[in-house]
């Protein structure tokens, strides 16, 4: 192709809609129709970045191979499409005005004022082109928010310039949502019309319109709103409720979504892909009856709060044809002995106890990893995971009865988990931890080296503390292994007991580099040796 395609992704009338999952289905068509595509994500926010904003406000971090936190969009981005997305694919207000601040103090402006436009619109337009030495087909622009939101609108300014500049190059794909209103038994396309209108008055004009729905739409609303919004009927399509969001991209191409943009865009359509091993997983999804039950031991009763970790098992169980039966299973009642969370627990085929920070449910962790322990429950512990397991075993096995994390008692005499020694002087919260993708060494007669079957791997972090190697040798000879480490610095990085059927701590997040094509062979292991116990 002769120069780079964009898709602008936009949303109205209300949020979580679900843009992420359509930017990555787009990416995922044009992708298997041969094109190279890459997926961003620009959010209005004003934080430099997702790194110290709440699970409860903004679902999970996600964090990129080149140590980035980012919107869990990128998650989906790469679960869909298996690219690997990077701190250039994932920007915000914060960035954006942070960067034009700073060529102001140098004096980069030549003493111009400064203002929204040109200089914060340019800078967004900068942004979202410099993907382009990549050399992709396509570059999908995901506009987080909702259309009328004040702090959207020097993003739509910028979409608004960039589709004047690159004329049949760029095109607009916007979100809307079609209300059903039981009393009336009507669905109600007014919500659309003035999302359409509102995105008009910025001076865009969408070229397809995709209608969010829980109620099958026909063929006359569908009529009803390119009328009024100024779009071919052919361009309106129907994202109605699936039972899974795997189910999307095959939807969107059942309606001929990747077909229209081609044509749009002036490009020959072609035959359409057969979608061969997407189909595959989403028949063996369809097909699975039985049921594996796992329970997320943490503290964010929310969703999106563990979204790649439940992406994660959702994956493993399909390809040994199960269901996962997900149950979050709150640390703080535990620690508070509910009886409905220790039933809860004590009823999973398998746990997971999930990462976070602080000291809240924190010991309601730490009784969840003994439970496992001692009950040879397969348990996986990821990240604060496995420090919690490390805490239990040594207060519990070693007699270390004031073993703690510095994170969590900052006097502990038994420090087996401690701030590592390069966080010792840092000052600010923002993006200053152990971030992005680093090596690891595993022991060639470890239970992870055969899961992995390679002896080196890389994954991606995201933490300050480290495992105390002043404590190995103690831990070793009592059974708990250290059989993962960083080459460089030797940070314990995986911890196993071999006397139990699965029990593997890893202080990194393998749920980051789990997709739909590809799922991580730790989650794999684990629901396969749930399956044959």
């Amino acid at each position: 192709m002769a120069a780079t395609k964009y898709i602008f992704v936009t949303g109205g009338v209300v949020s979580s809609l679900g843009k992420g999952i359509i930017s990555a289905s787009i990416g995922k068509l044009l992708q298997a129709r041969g094109y190279r595509i890459t997926i961003q994500k620009f959010d209005p926010y004003i934080n430099i970045d997702s790194g110290t904003l709440n699970p409860y406000e903004h679902g999970e971090c996600y964090v990129t191979a080149d140590g980035m936190e980012t919107d869990l969009d990128l998650g989906h981005y790469e679960r869909f499409t298996g690219i690997q997305t990077t701190r250039h694919n994932s920007q915000t207000t914060g960035r954006i005005y942070k960067t034009v601040i700073e060529k102001e103090r140098r004096g980069d402006f030549l003493g111009h004022t400064i203002q929204v436009v040109p200089h914060i619109t340019d800078e967004i337009k900068r942004r979202i082109r410099f993907l382009e030495k990549g050399g992709y087909d396509f570059i999908i622009t995901e506009i987080g928010g909702t259309i009328g939101d004040i702090e959207s609108a020097p993003f739509l300014e910028a979409i608004r310039q960039l589709k004047w500049e690159l004329g049949k190059d760029a095109l607009c794909v916007h979100l809307t949502y079609v209300p059903y209103l039981k009393a009336a038994d009507e669905l109600k396309t007014k919500p659309t019309q003035h999302s359409v209108k509102e995105l008009q008055s910025n001076g865009i004009q969408c070229d397809i319109l995709i209608l969010r729905t829980e109620k099958h739409l026909d063929d006359g609303l569908r009529r009803k709103v390119a009328g009024f919004c100024n779009v071919p009927f052919q361009c309106v399509i129907q994202s109605e409720d699936l039972q899974s969001i795997y189910e999307v991209p095959v939807n969107m191409q059942r309606q001929g979504l990747d077909a229209v943009i081609l044509e749009r865009m002036g490009l020959a359509v072609g035959e359409t892909p057969k979608l061969g091993p997407w189909n595959n997983y989403l028949n063996l999804q369809r097909t699975a009856k039985e049921e594996v039950r796992i329970g997320l031991v943490g503290k964010y009763s929310l969703h999106d709060a563990y979204k790649s970790i439940e992406e994660s098992l959702v994956h493993a169980a399909t390809y040994h044809s199960r269901k996962a039966a997900i149950t979050f299973i709150d640390s703080e009642q535990l620690e508070q002995n509910h009886i409905q969370e220790w039933s809860a627990l004590k009823a999973q085929d398998g746990l997971v106890v999930c990462p976070g920070f602080g000291s809240r449910g924190t010991e309601g962790k730490i009784r969840a990893t003994q439970f496992a322990r001692e009950s040879d429950v397969p348990c996986l512990g990821i990240c604060l995971g496995m420090q919690m397991m490390v805490i239990e075993f040594a207060r519990n096995v070693l007699g270390l009865e004031t073993a703690n994390s510095r994170e969590i008692d900052e006097q502990t005499p038994a420090n087996v988990i401690d701030l590592m020694e390069k966080q010792k002087s840092i000052s600010q919260m923002g993006g200053t931890m152990r971030l992005g993708a680093y090596g690891c060494e595993l022991k060639e007669d470890s239970k992870v080296a055969a899961i992995y079957g390679a002896t080196h791997i890389k994954e991606r972090h995201r933490h300050r503390y480290e495992f105390n190697n002043h404590y190995m040798s103690v831990f070793e000879k009592n059974g708990m292994k250290c059989v993962g480490k960083n080459p460089e610095t030797n940070l314990v990085e995986i911890v196993e007991m071999p006397a139990l059927k699965w029990y593997v701590g890893v202080q990194f997040h393998p749920e980051y580099q789990s997709t739909v094509l590809k799922p991580h062979p730790l989650f794999m292991d684990l629901i396969k040796t749930i399956i044959n116990q």
